[in-house]
């Protein structure tokens, strides 16, 4: 997660921000439950509106709960599926709050209502996020049911009257590239104050739609509009959080945004940005899925770690004989191709690399989401095409 608002105050104020450090313990996503009330076109777990069998019940995620605590997790994202289809949602989310784990809900939106938005304000969830990938017509084909965009939009709202802490979440696509700005001014007349956008990453449907993946001009559009938005709220005052996920290019995309328009302190921010480190899959960002399999991270489900039926996240977690977990865990990553003889790639840490795996079937290639130059990340063509010719040649 690529807190873009965040650099953009160091850059215009520098010394305003914190450094970024490392954290305690990984960041958990969890998702409790694979039933959804949606069939999104790009669902990483491939949810459905049926109930799955052998999830964890509530004194097994209880379990778990503690297990996170001791291993100092700082914050747990509680997903799905549709978390809210789960009755004991609630329950697991007051009982994290309780064991001070920072708690958030990533929900669709459309079953928060006049009868359930006290329940969830009570919860305490330090932030609820709500997707919401284009107006009215494009999120209801997105999301595959008609309505779906206004009962999220009333959702928002309810959980805004009820000063609960929302934020928009927005996947680009081909498809819906053109109505980010429309979401932006969206969420400013509503006043949500965290607005977060997600590259699309190929795992699931995600996987099987990567075709409507958008173009690397559409993506730089894309976050130029951020940036300029960023420096906006700045100038006005008011402190919107603009996030972006799943392409780690975005912070160096920044970087060189900032080579053009603030040279004198361009390396300042690289020093935050290196700081930051990129990727962190494998490292920092961690997946427990519904049935207790433990991942690399949420796109990572052809790829278990272990189980916390058999053992404790933490002792998951910590193991070193998992060669895929290790190497994430190298520094630096062994790359290849492109990513390998990048200059910048201790910013983005290698990006992500569930694309490289989908596409090459080896999780170390070039990712091909990344939408910078050669003469941006310092690499002449030379450099990787050779490799690949060989390839093909022998």
């Amino acid at each position: 997660m690529f807190r873009l608002s965040q650099f953009v105050r160091e850059l215009l104020e520098p010394g305003s921000q914190r450094k970024p450090g490392v954290p305690p313990g990984p960041v958990v996503i969890w998702n409790l439950i694979r039933r959804c009330n949606l069939l999104c076109k790009h669902c990483y777990s491939i949810s459905a509106d049926t109930n799955f069998k052998g999830e964890l019940n509530t004194e097994e995620a209880l379990t778990v709960l503690n297990d996170l605590k001791q291993f100092k997790v700082p914050a747990l994202i509680l997903s799905g599926g549709e978390p809210l289809m789960r009755p004991d949602i609630h329950q697991l989310g007051m009982a994290a709050k309780e064991l001070g784990i920072y708690t958030g809900l990533s929900t669709n939106g459309t079953l928060i209502n006049e009868s359930n938005i006290d329940e969830i304000a009570a919860a305490g969830y330090d932030y609820v996020g709500i997707s919401l990938d284009g107006l009215r017509d494009t999120h209801d084909a997105f999301r595959r049911k008609e309505g779906a965009f206004d009962d999220s939009l009333h959702a928002v709202k309810l959980c805004l009257d009820a000063g609960i802490k929302v934020g928009l979440r927005f996947t680009i696509t081909a498809g819906n590239s053109h109505e980010l700005t429309d979401l932006v001014q969206l969420s400013e007349d509503l006043g949500v104050d965290k607005f977060y956008l997600s590259h699309l990453n190929y795992a699931g449907r995600g996987n099987k739609n990567r075709g409507d993946d958008a173009f690397h001009r559409t993506t730089r559009d894309a976050v130029d509009m951020l940036i300029e938005q960023a420096i906006k709220d700045h100038e006005n005052g008011f402190m919107r959080d603009f996030v972006t996920g799943n392409n780690d290019a975005d912070g160096v995309y920044l970087y060189q945004w900032a080579l053009k328009n603030f040279p004198d302190r361009a390396e300042h921010l690289r020093e935050h940005l290196i700081a930051w480190g990129g990727n962190q899959s494998g490292r920092y960002i961690s997946n427990i899925d519904n049935l207790g399999n433990v991942h690399p991270d949420t796109f990572w489900w052809e790829h278990t770690l272990g189980n916390v039926r058999e053992k404790p996240f933490s002792e998951i977690w910590s193991q070193s004989d998992d060669q895929l977990l290790s190497e994430f865990r190298m520094q630096p990553r062994p790359l290849k191709g492109r990513c390998g003889v990048c200059q910048q790639r201790d910013i983005c840490g290698g990006n992500t690399r569930v694309r490289a795996f989908q596409l090459y079937k080896d999780a170390w290639e070039e990712d091909p989401a990344c939408y910078l130059t050669d003469d941006e990340i310092g690499v002449d063509p030379s450099m990787y095409s050779e490799r690949i010719n060989m390839e093909a040649m022998g």
